[in-house]
């Protein structure tokens, strides 16, 4: 089998499940993952032939995306912030609203002050270590209630080249944290059941629920406890920054300016309110 033949192969089979832009971004990154070529080389080298182990593993892809597992998945690492992160089952696959949040933190920083940074809730480390990456003069900390997440991002950080210190906690068990910090970021979760309906088959199947999912009675559980650990522990000055739930956007900014922090709420791409900062 040729390059062209695998490419129209992959079309066929997975037409019917998703889009046919979708289809080439899934076909371009596996290319490059199985094949070692470039969308670039595979347009120069349309006849170069396809070896029985590099169909194999396209072909086990073909099932794995039929069953709409993820791609980031299936190839075990994305991009974020213009870096690598190799990511698994234990943790969310870094989403680009998250991207913004990051950059409205570096907008508001300069990379030539001492911060003491605080990700609440990391993952797979994308926050922390992009911010570590981007500000080499802060000390950056972060946590997660998740063993296999953390394993994660230490992974992540070795990969960036990164200092981050990791704790295991679980946040809603602490009263008060152990040290100061001048920013505390946070993308807990935040969807609640109520909104399964909206999800896609992908996320719903696959991405953990742990980093998801709140009850429907008390959707803020997360940013109550870390606002009122905020309050006891930014210094002068410092500043809360939060990934949000676009439909309780108004009553999350509520709950920060209980605990007297001046908000603001900041729109994403997509055009929904995504992201809140509170200032100390």
């Amino acid at each position: 089998m040729k390059v062209k033949e695998l490419k129209i192969k992959f079309w066929e089979e997975l037409k019917e499940e998703y889009p046919q832009e979708e289809i080439g971004s899934f076909f371009n990154l596996l290319a490059e993952e199985y094949l070692k070529m470039n969308r670039l080389q595979m347009a120069l080298q349309p006849d170069r032939d396809i070896s029985e182990a590099e169909n194999a593993s396209f072909e086990a892809a073909l099932q794995q995306l039929k069953n709409h597992q993820p791609v980031q998945y299936i190839i075990g690492e994305t991009e974020f912030f213009g870096l690598k992160f190799k990511v698994n089952e234990a943790v969310l696959i870094p989403r680009p609203e998250t991207e913004e949040l990051v950059q409205w933190i570096l907008d508001d920083t300069s990379s030539a002050e001492n911060l003491k940074i605080l990700d609440i809730g990391t993952g797979s480390g994308c926050i922390a270590i992009s911010l570590a990456k981007n500000l080499p003069n802060a000390e950056v900390f972060a946590i997660d209630v998740s063993e296999n997440a953390l394993q994660i991002a230490k992974t992540n950080a070795i990969l960036n080249k990164v200092e981050v210190s990791f704790v295991q906690q679980d946040i809603l068990q602490l009263e008060s944290l152990k040290e100061h910090f001048n920013i505390i970021v946070s993308n807990p979760p935040y969807v609640r059941h109520l909104e399964k309906s909206r999800m896609q088959r992908n996320v719903l199947n696959f991405e953990p629920e742990l980093a998801l999912y709140v009850k429907d009675e008390n959707p803020l559980i997360f940013y109550k406890t870390i606002t009122k650990l905020a309050e006891k522990s930014l210094h002068p000055g410092g500043k809360l920054y939060f990934e949000i739930n676009q439909y309780l956007a108004e009553e999350t900014e509520e709950l920060l300016k209980m605990h007297n922090f001046k908000t603001s709420l900041k729109k994403d791409i997509f055009g929904n309110y995504r992201m809140l900062k509170g200032n100390f």
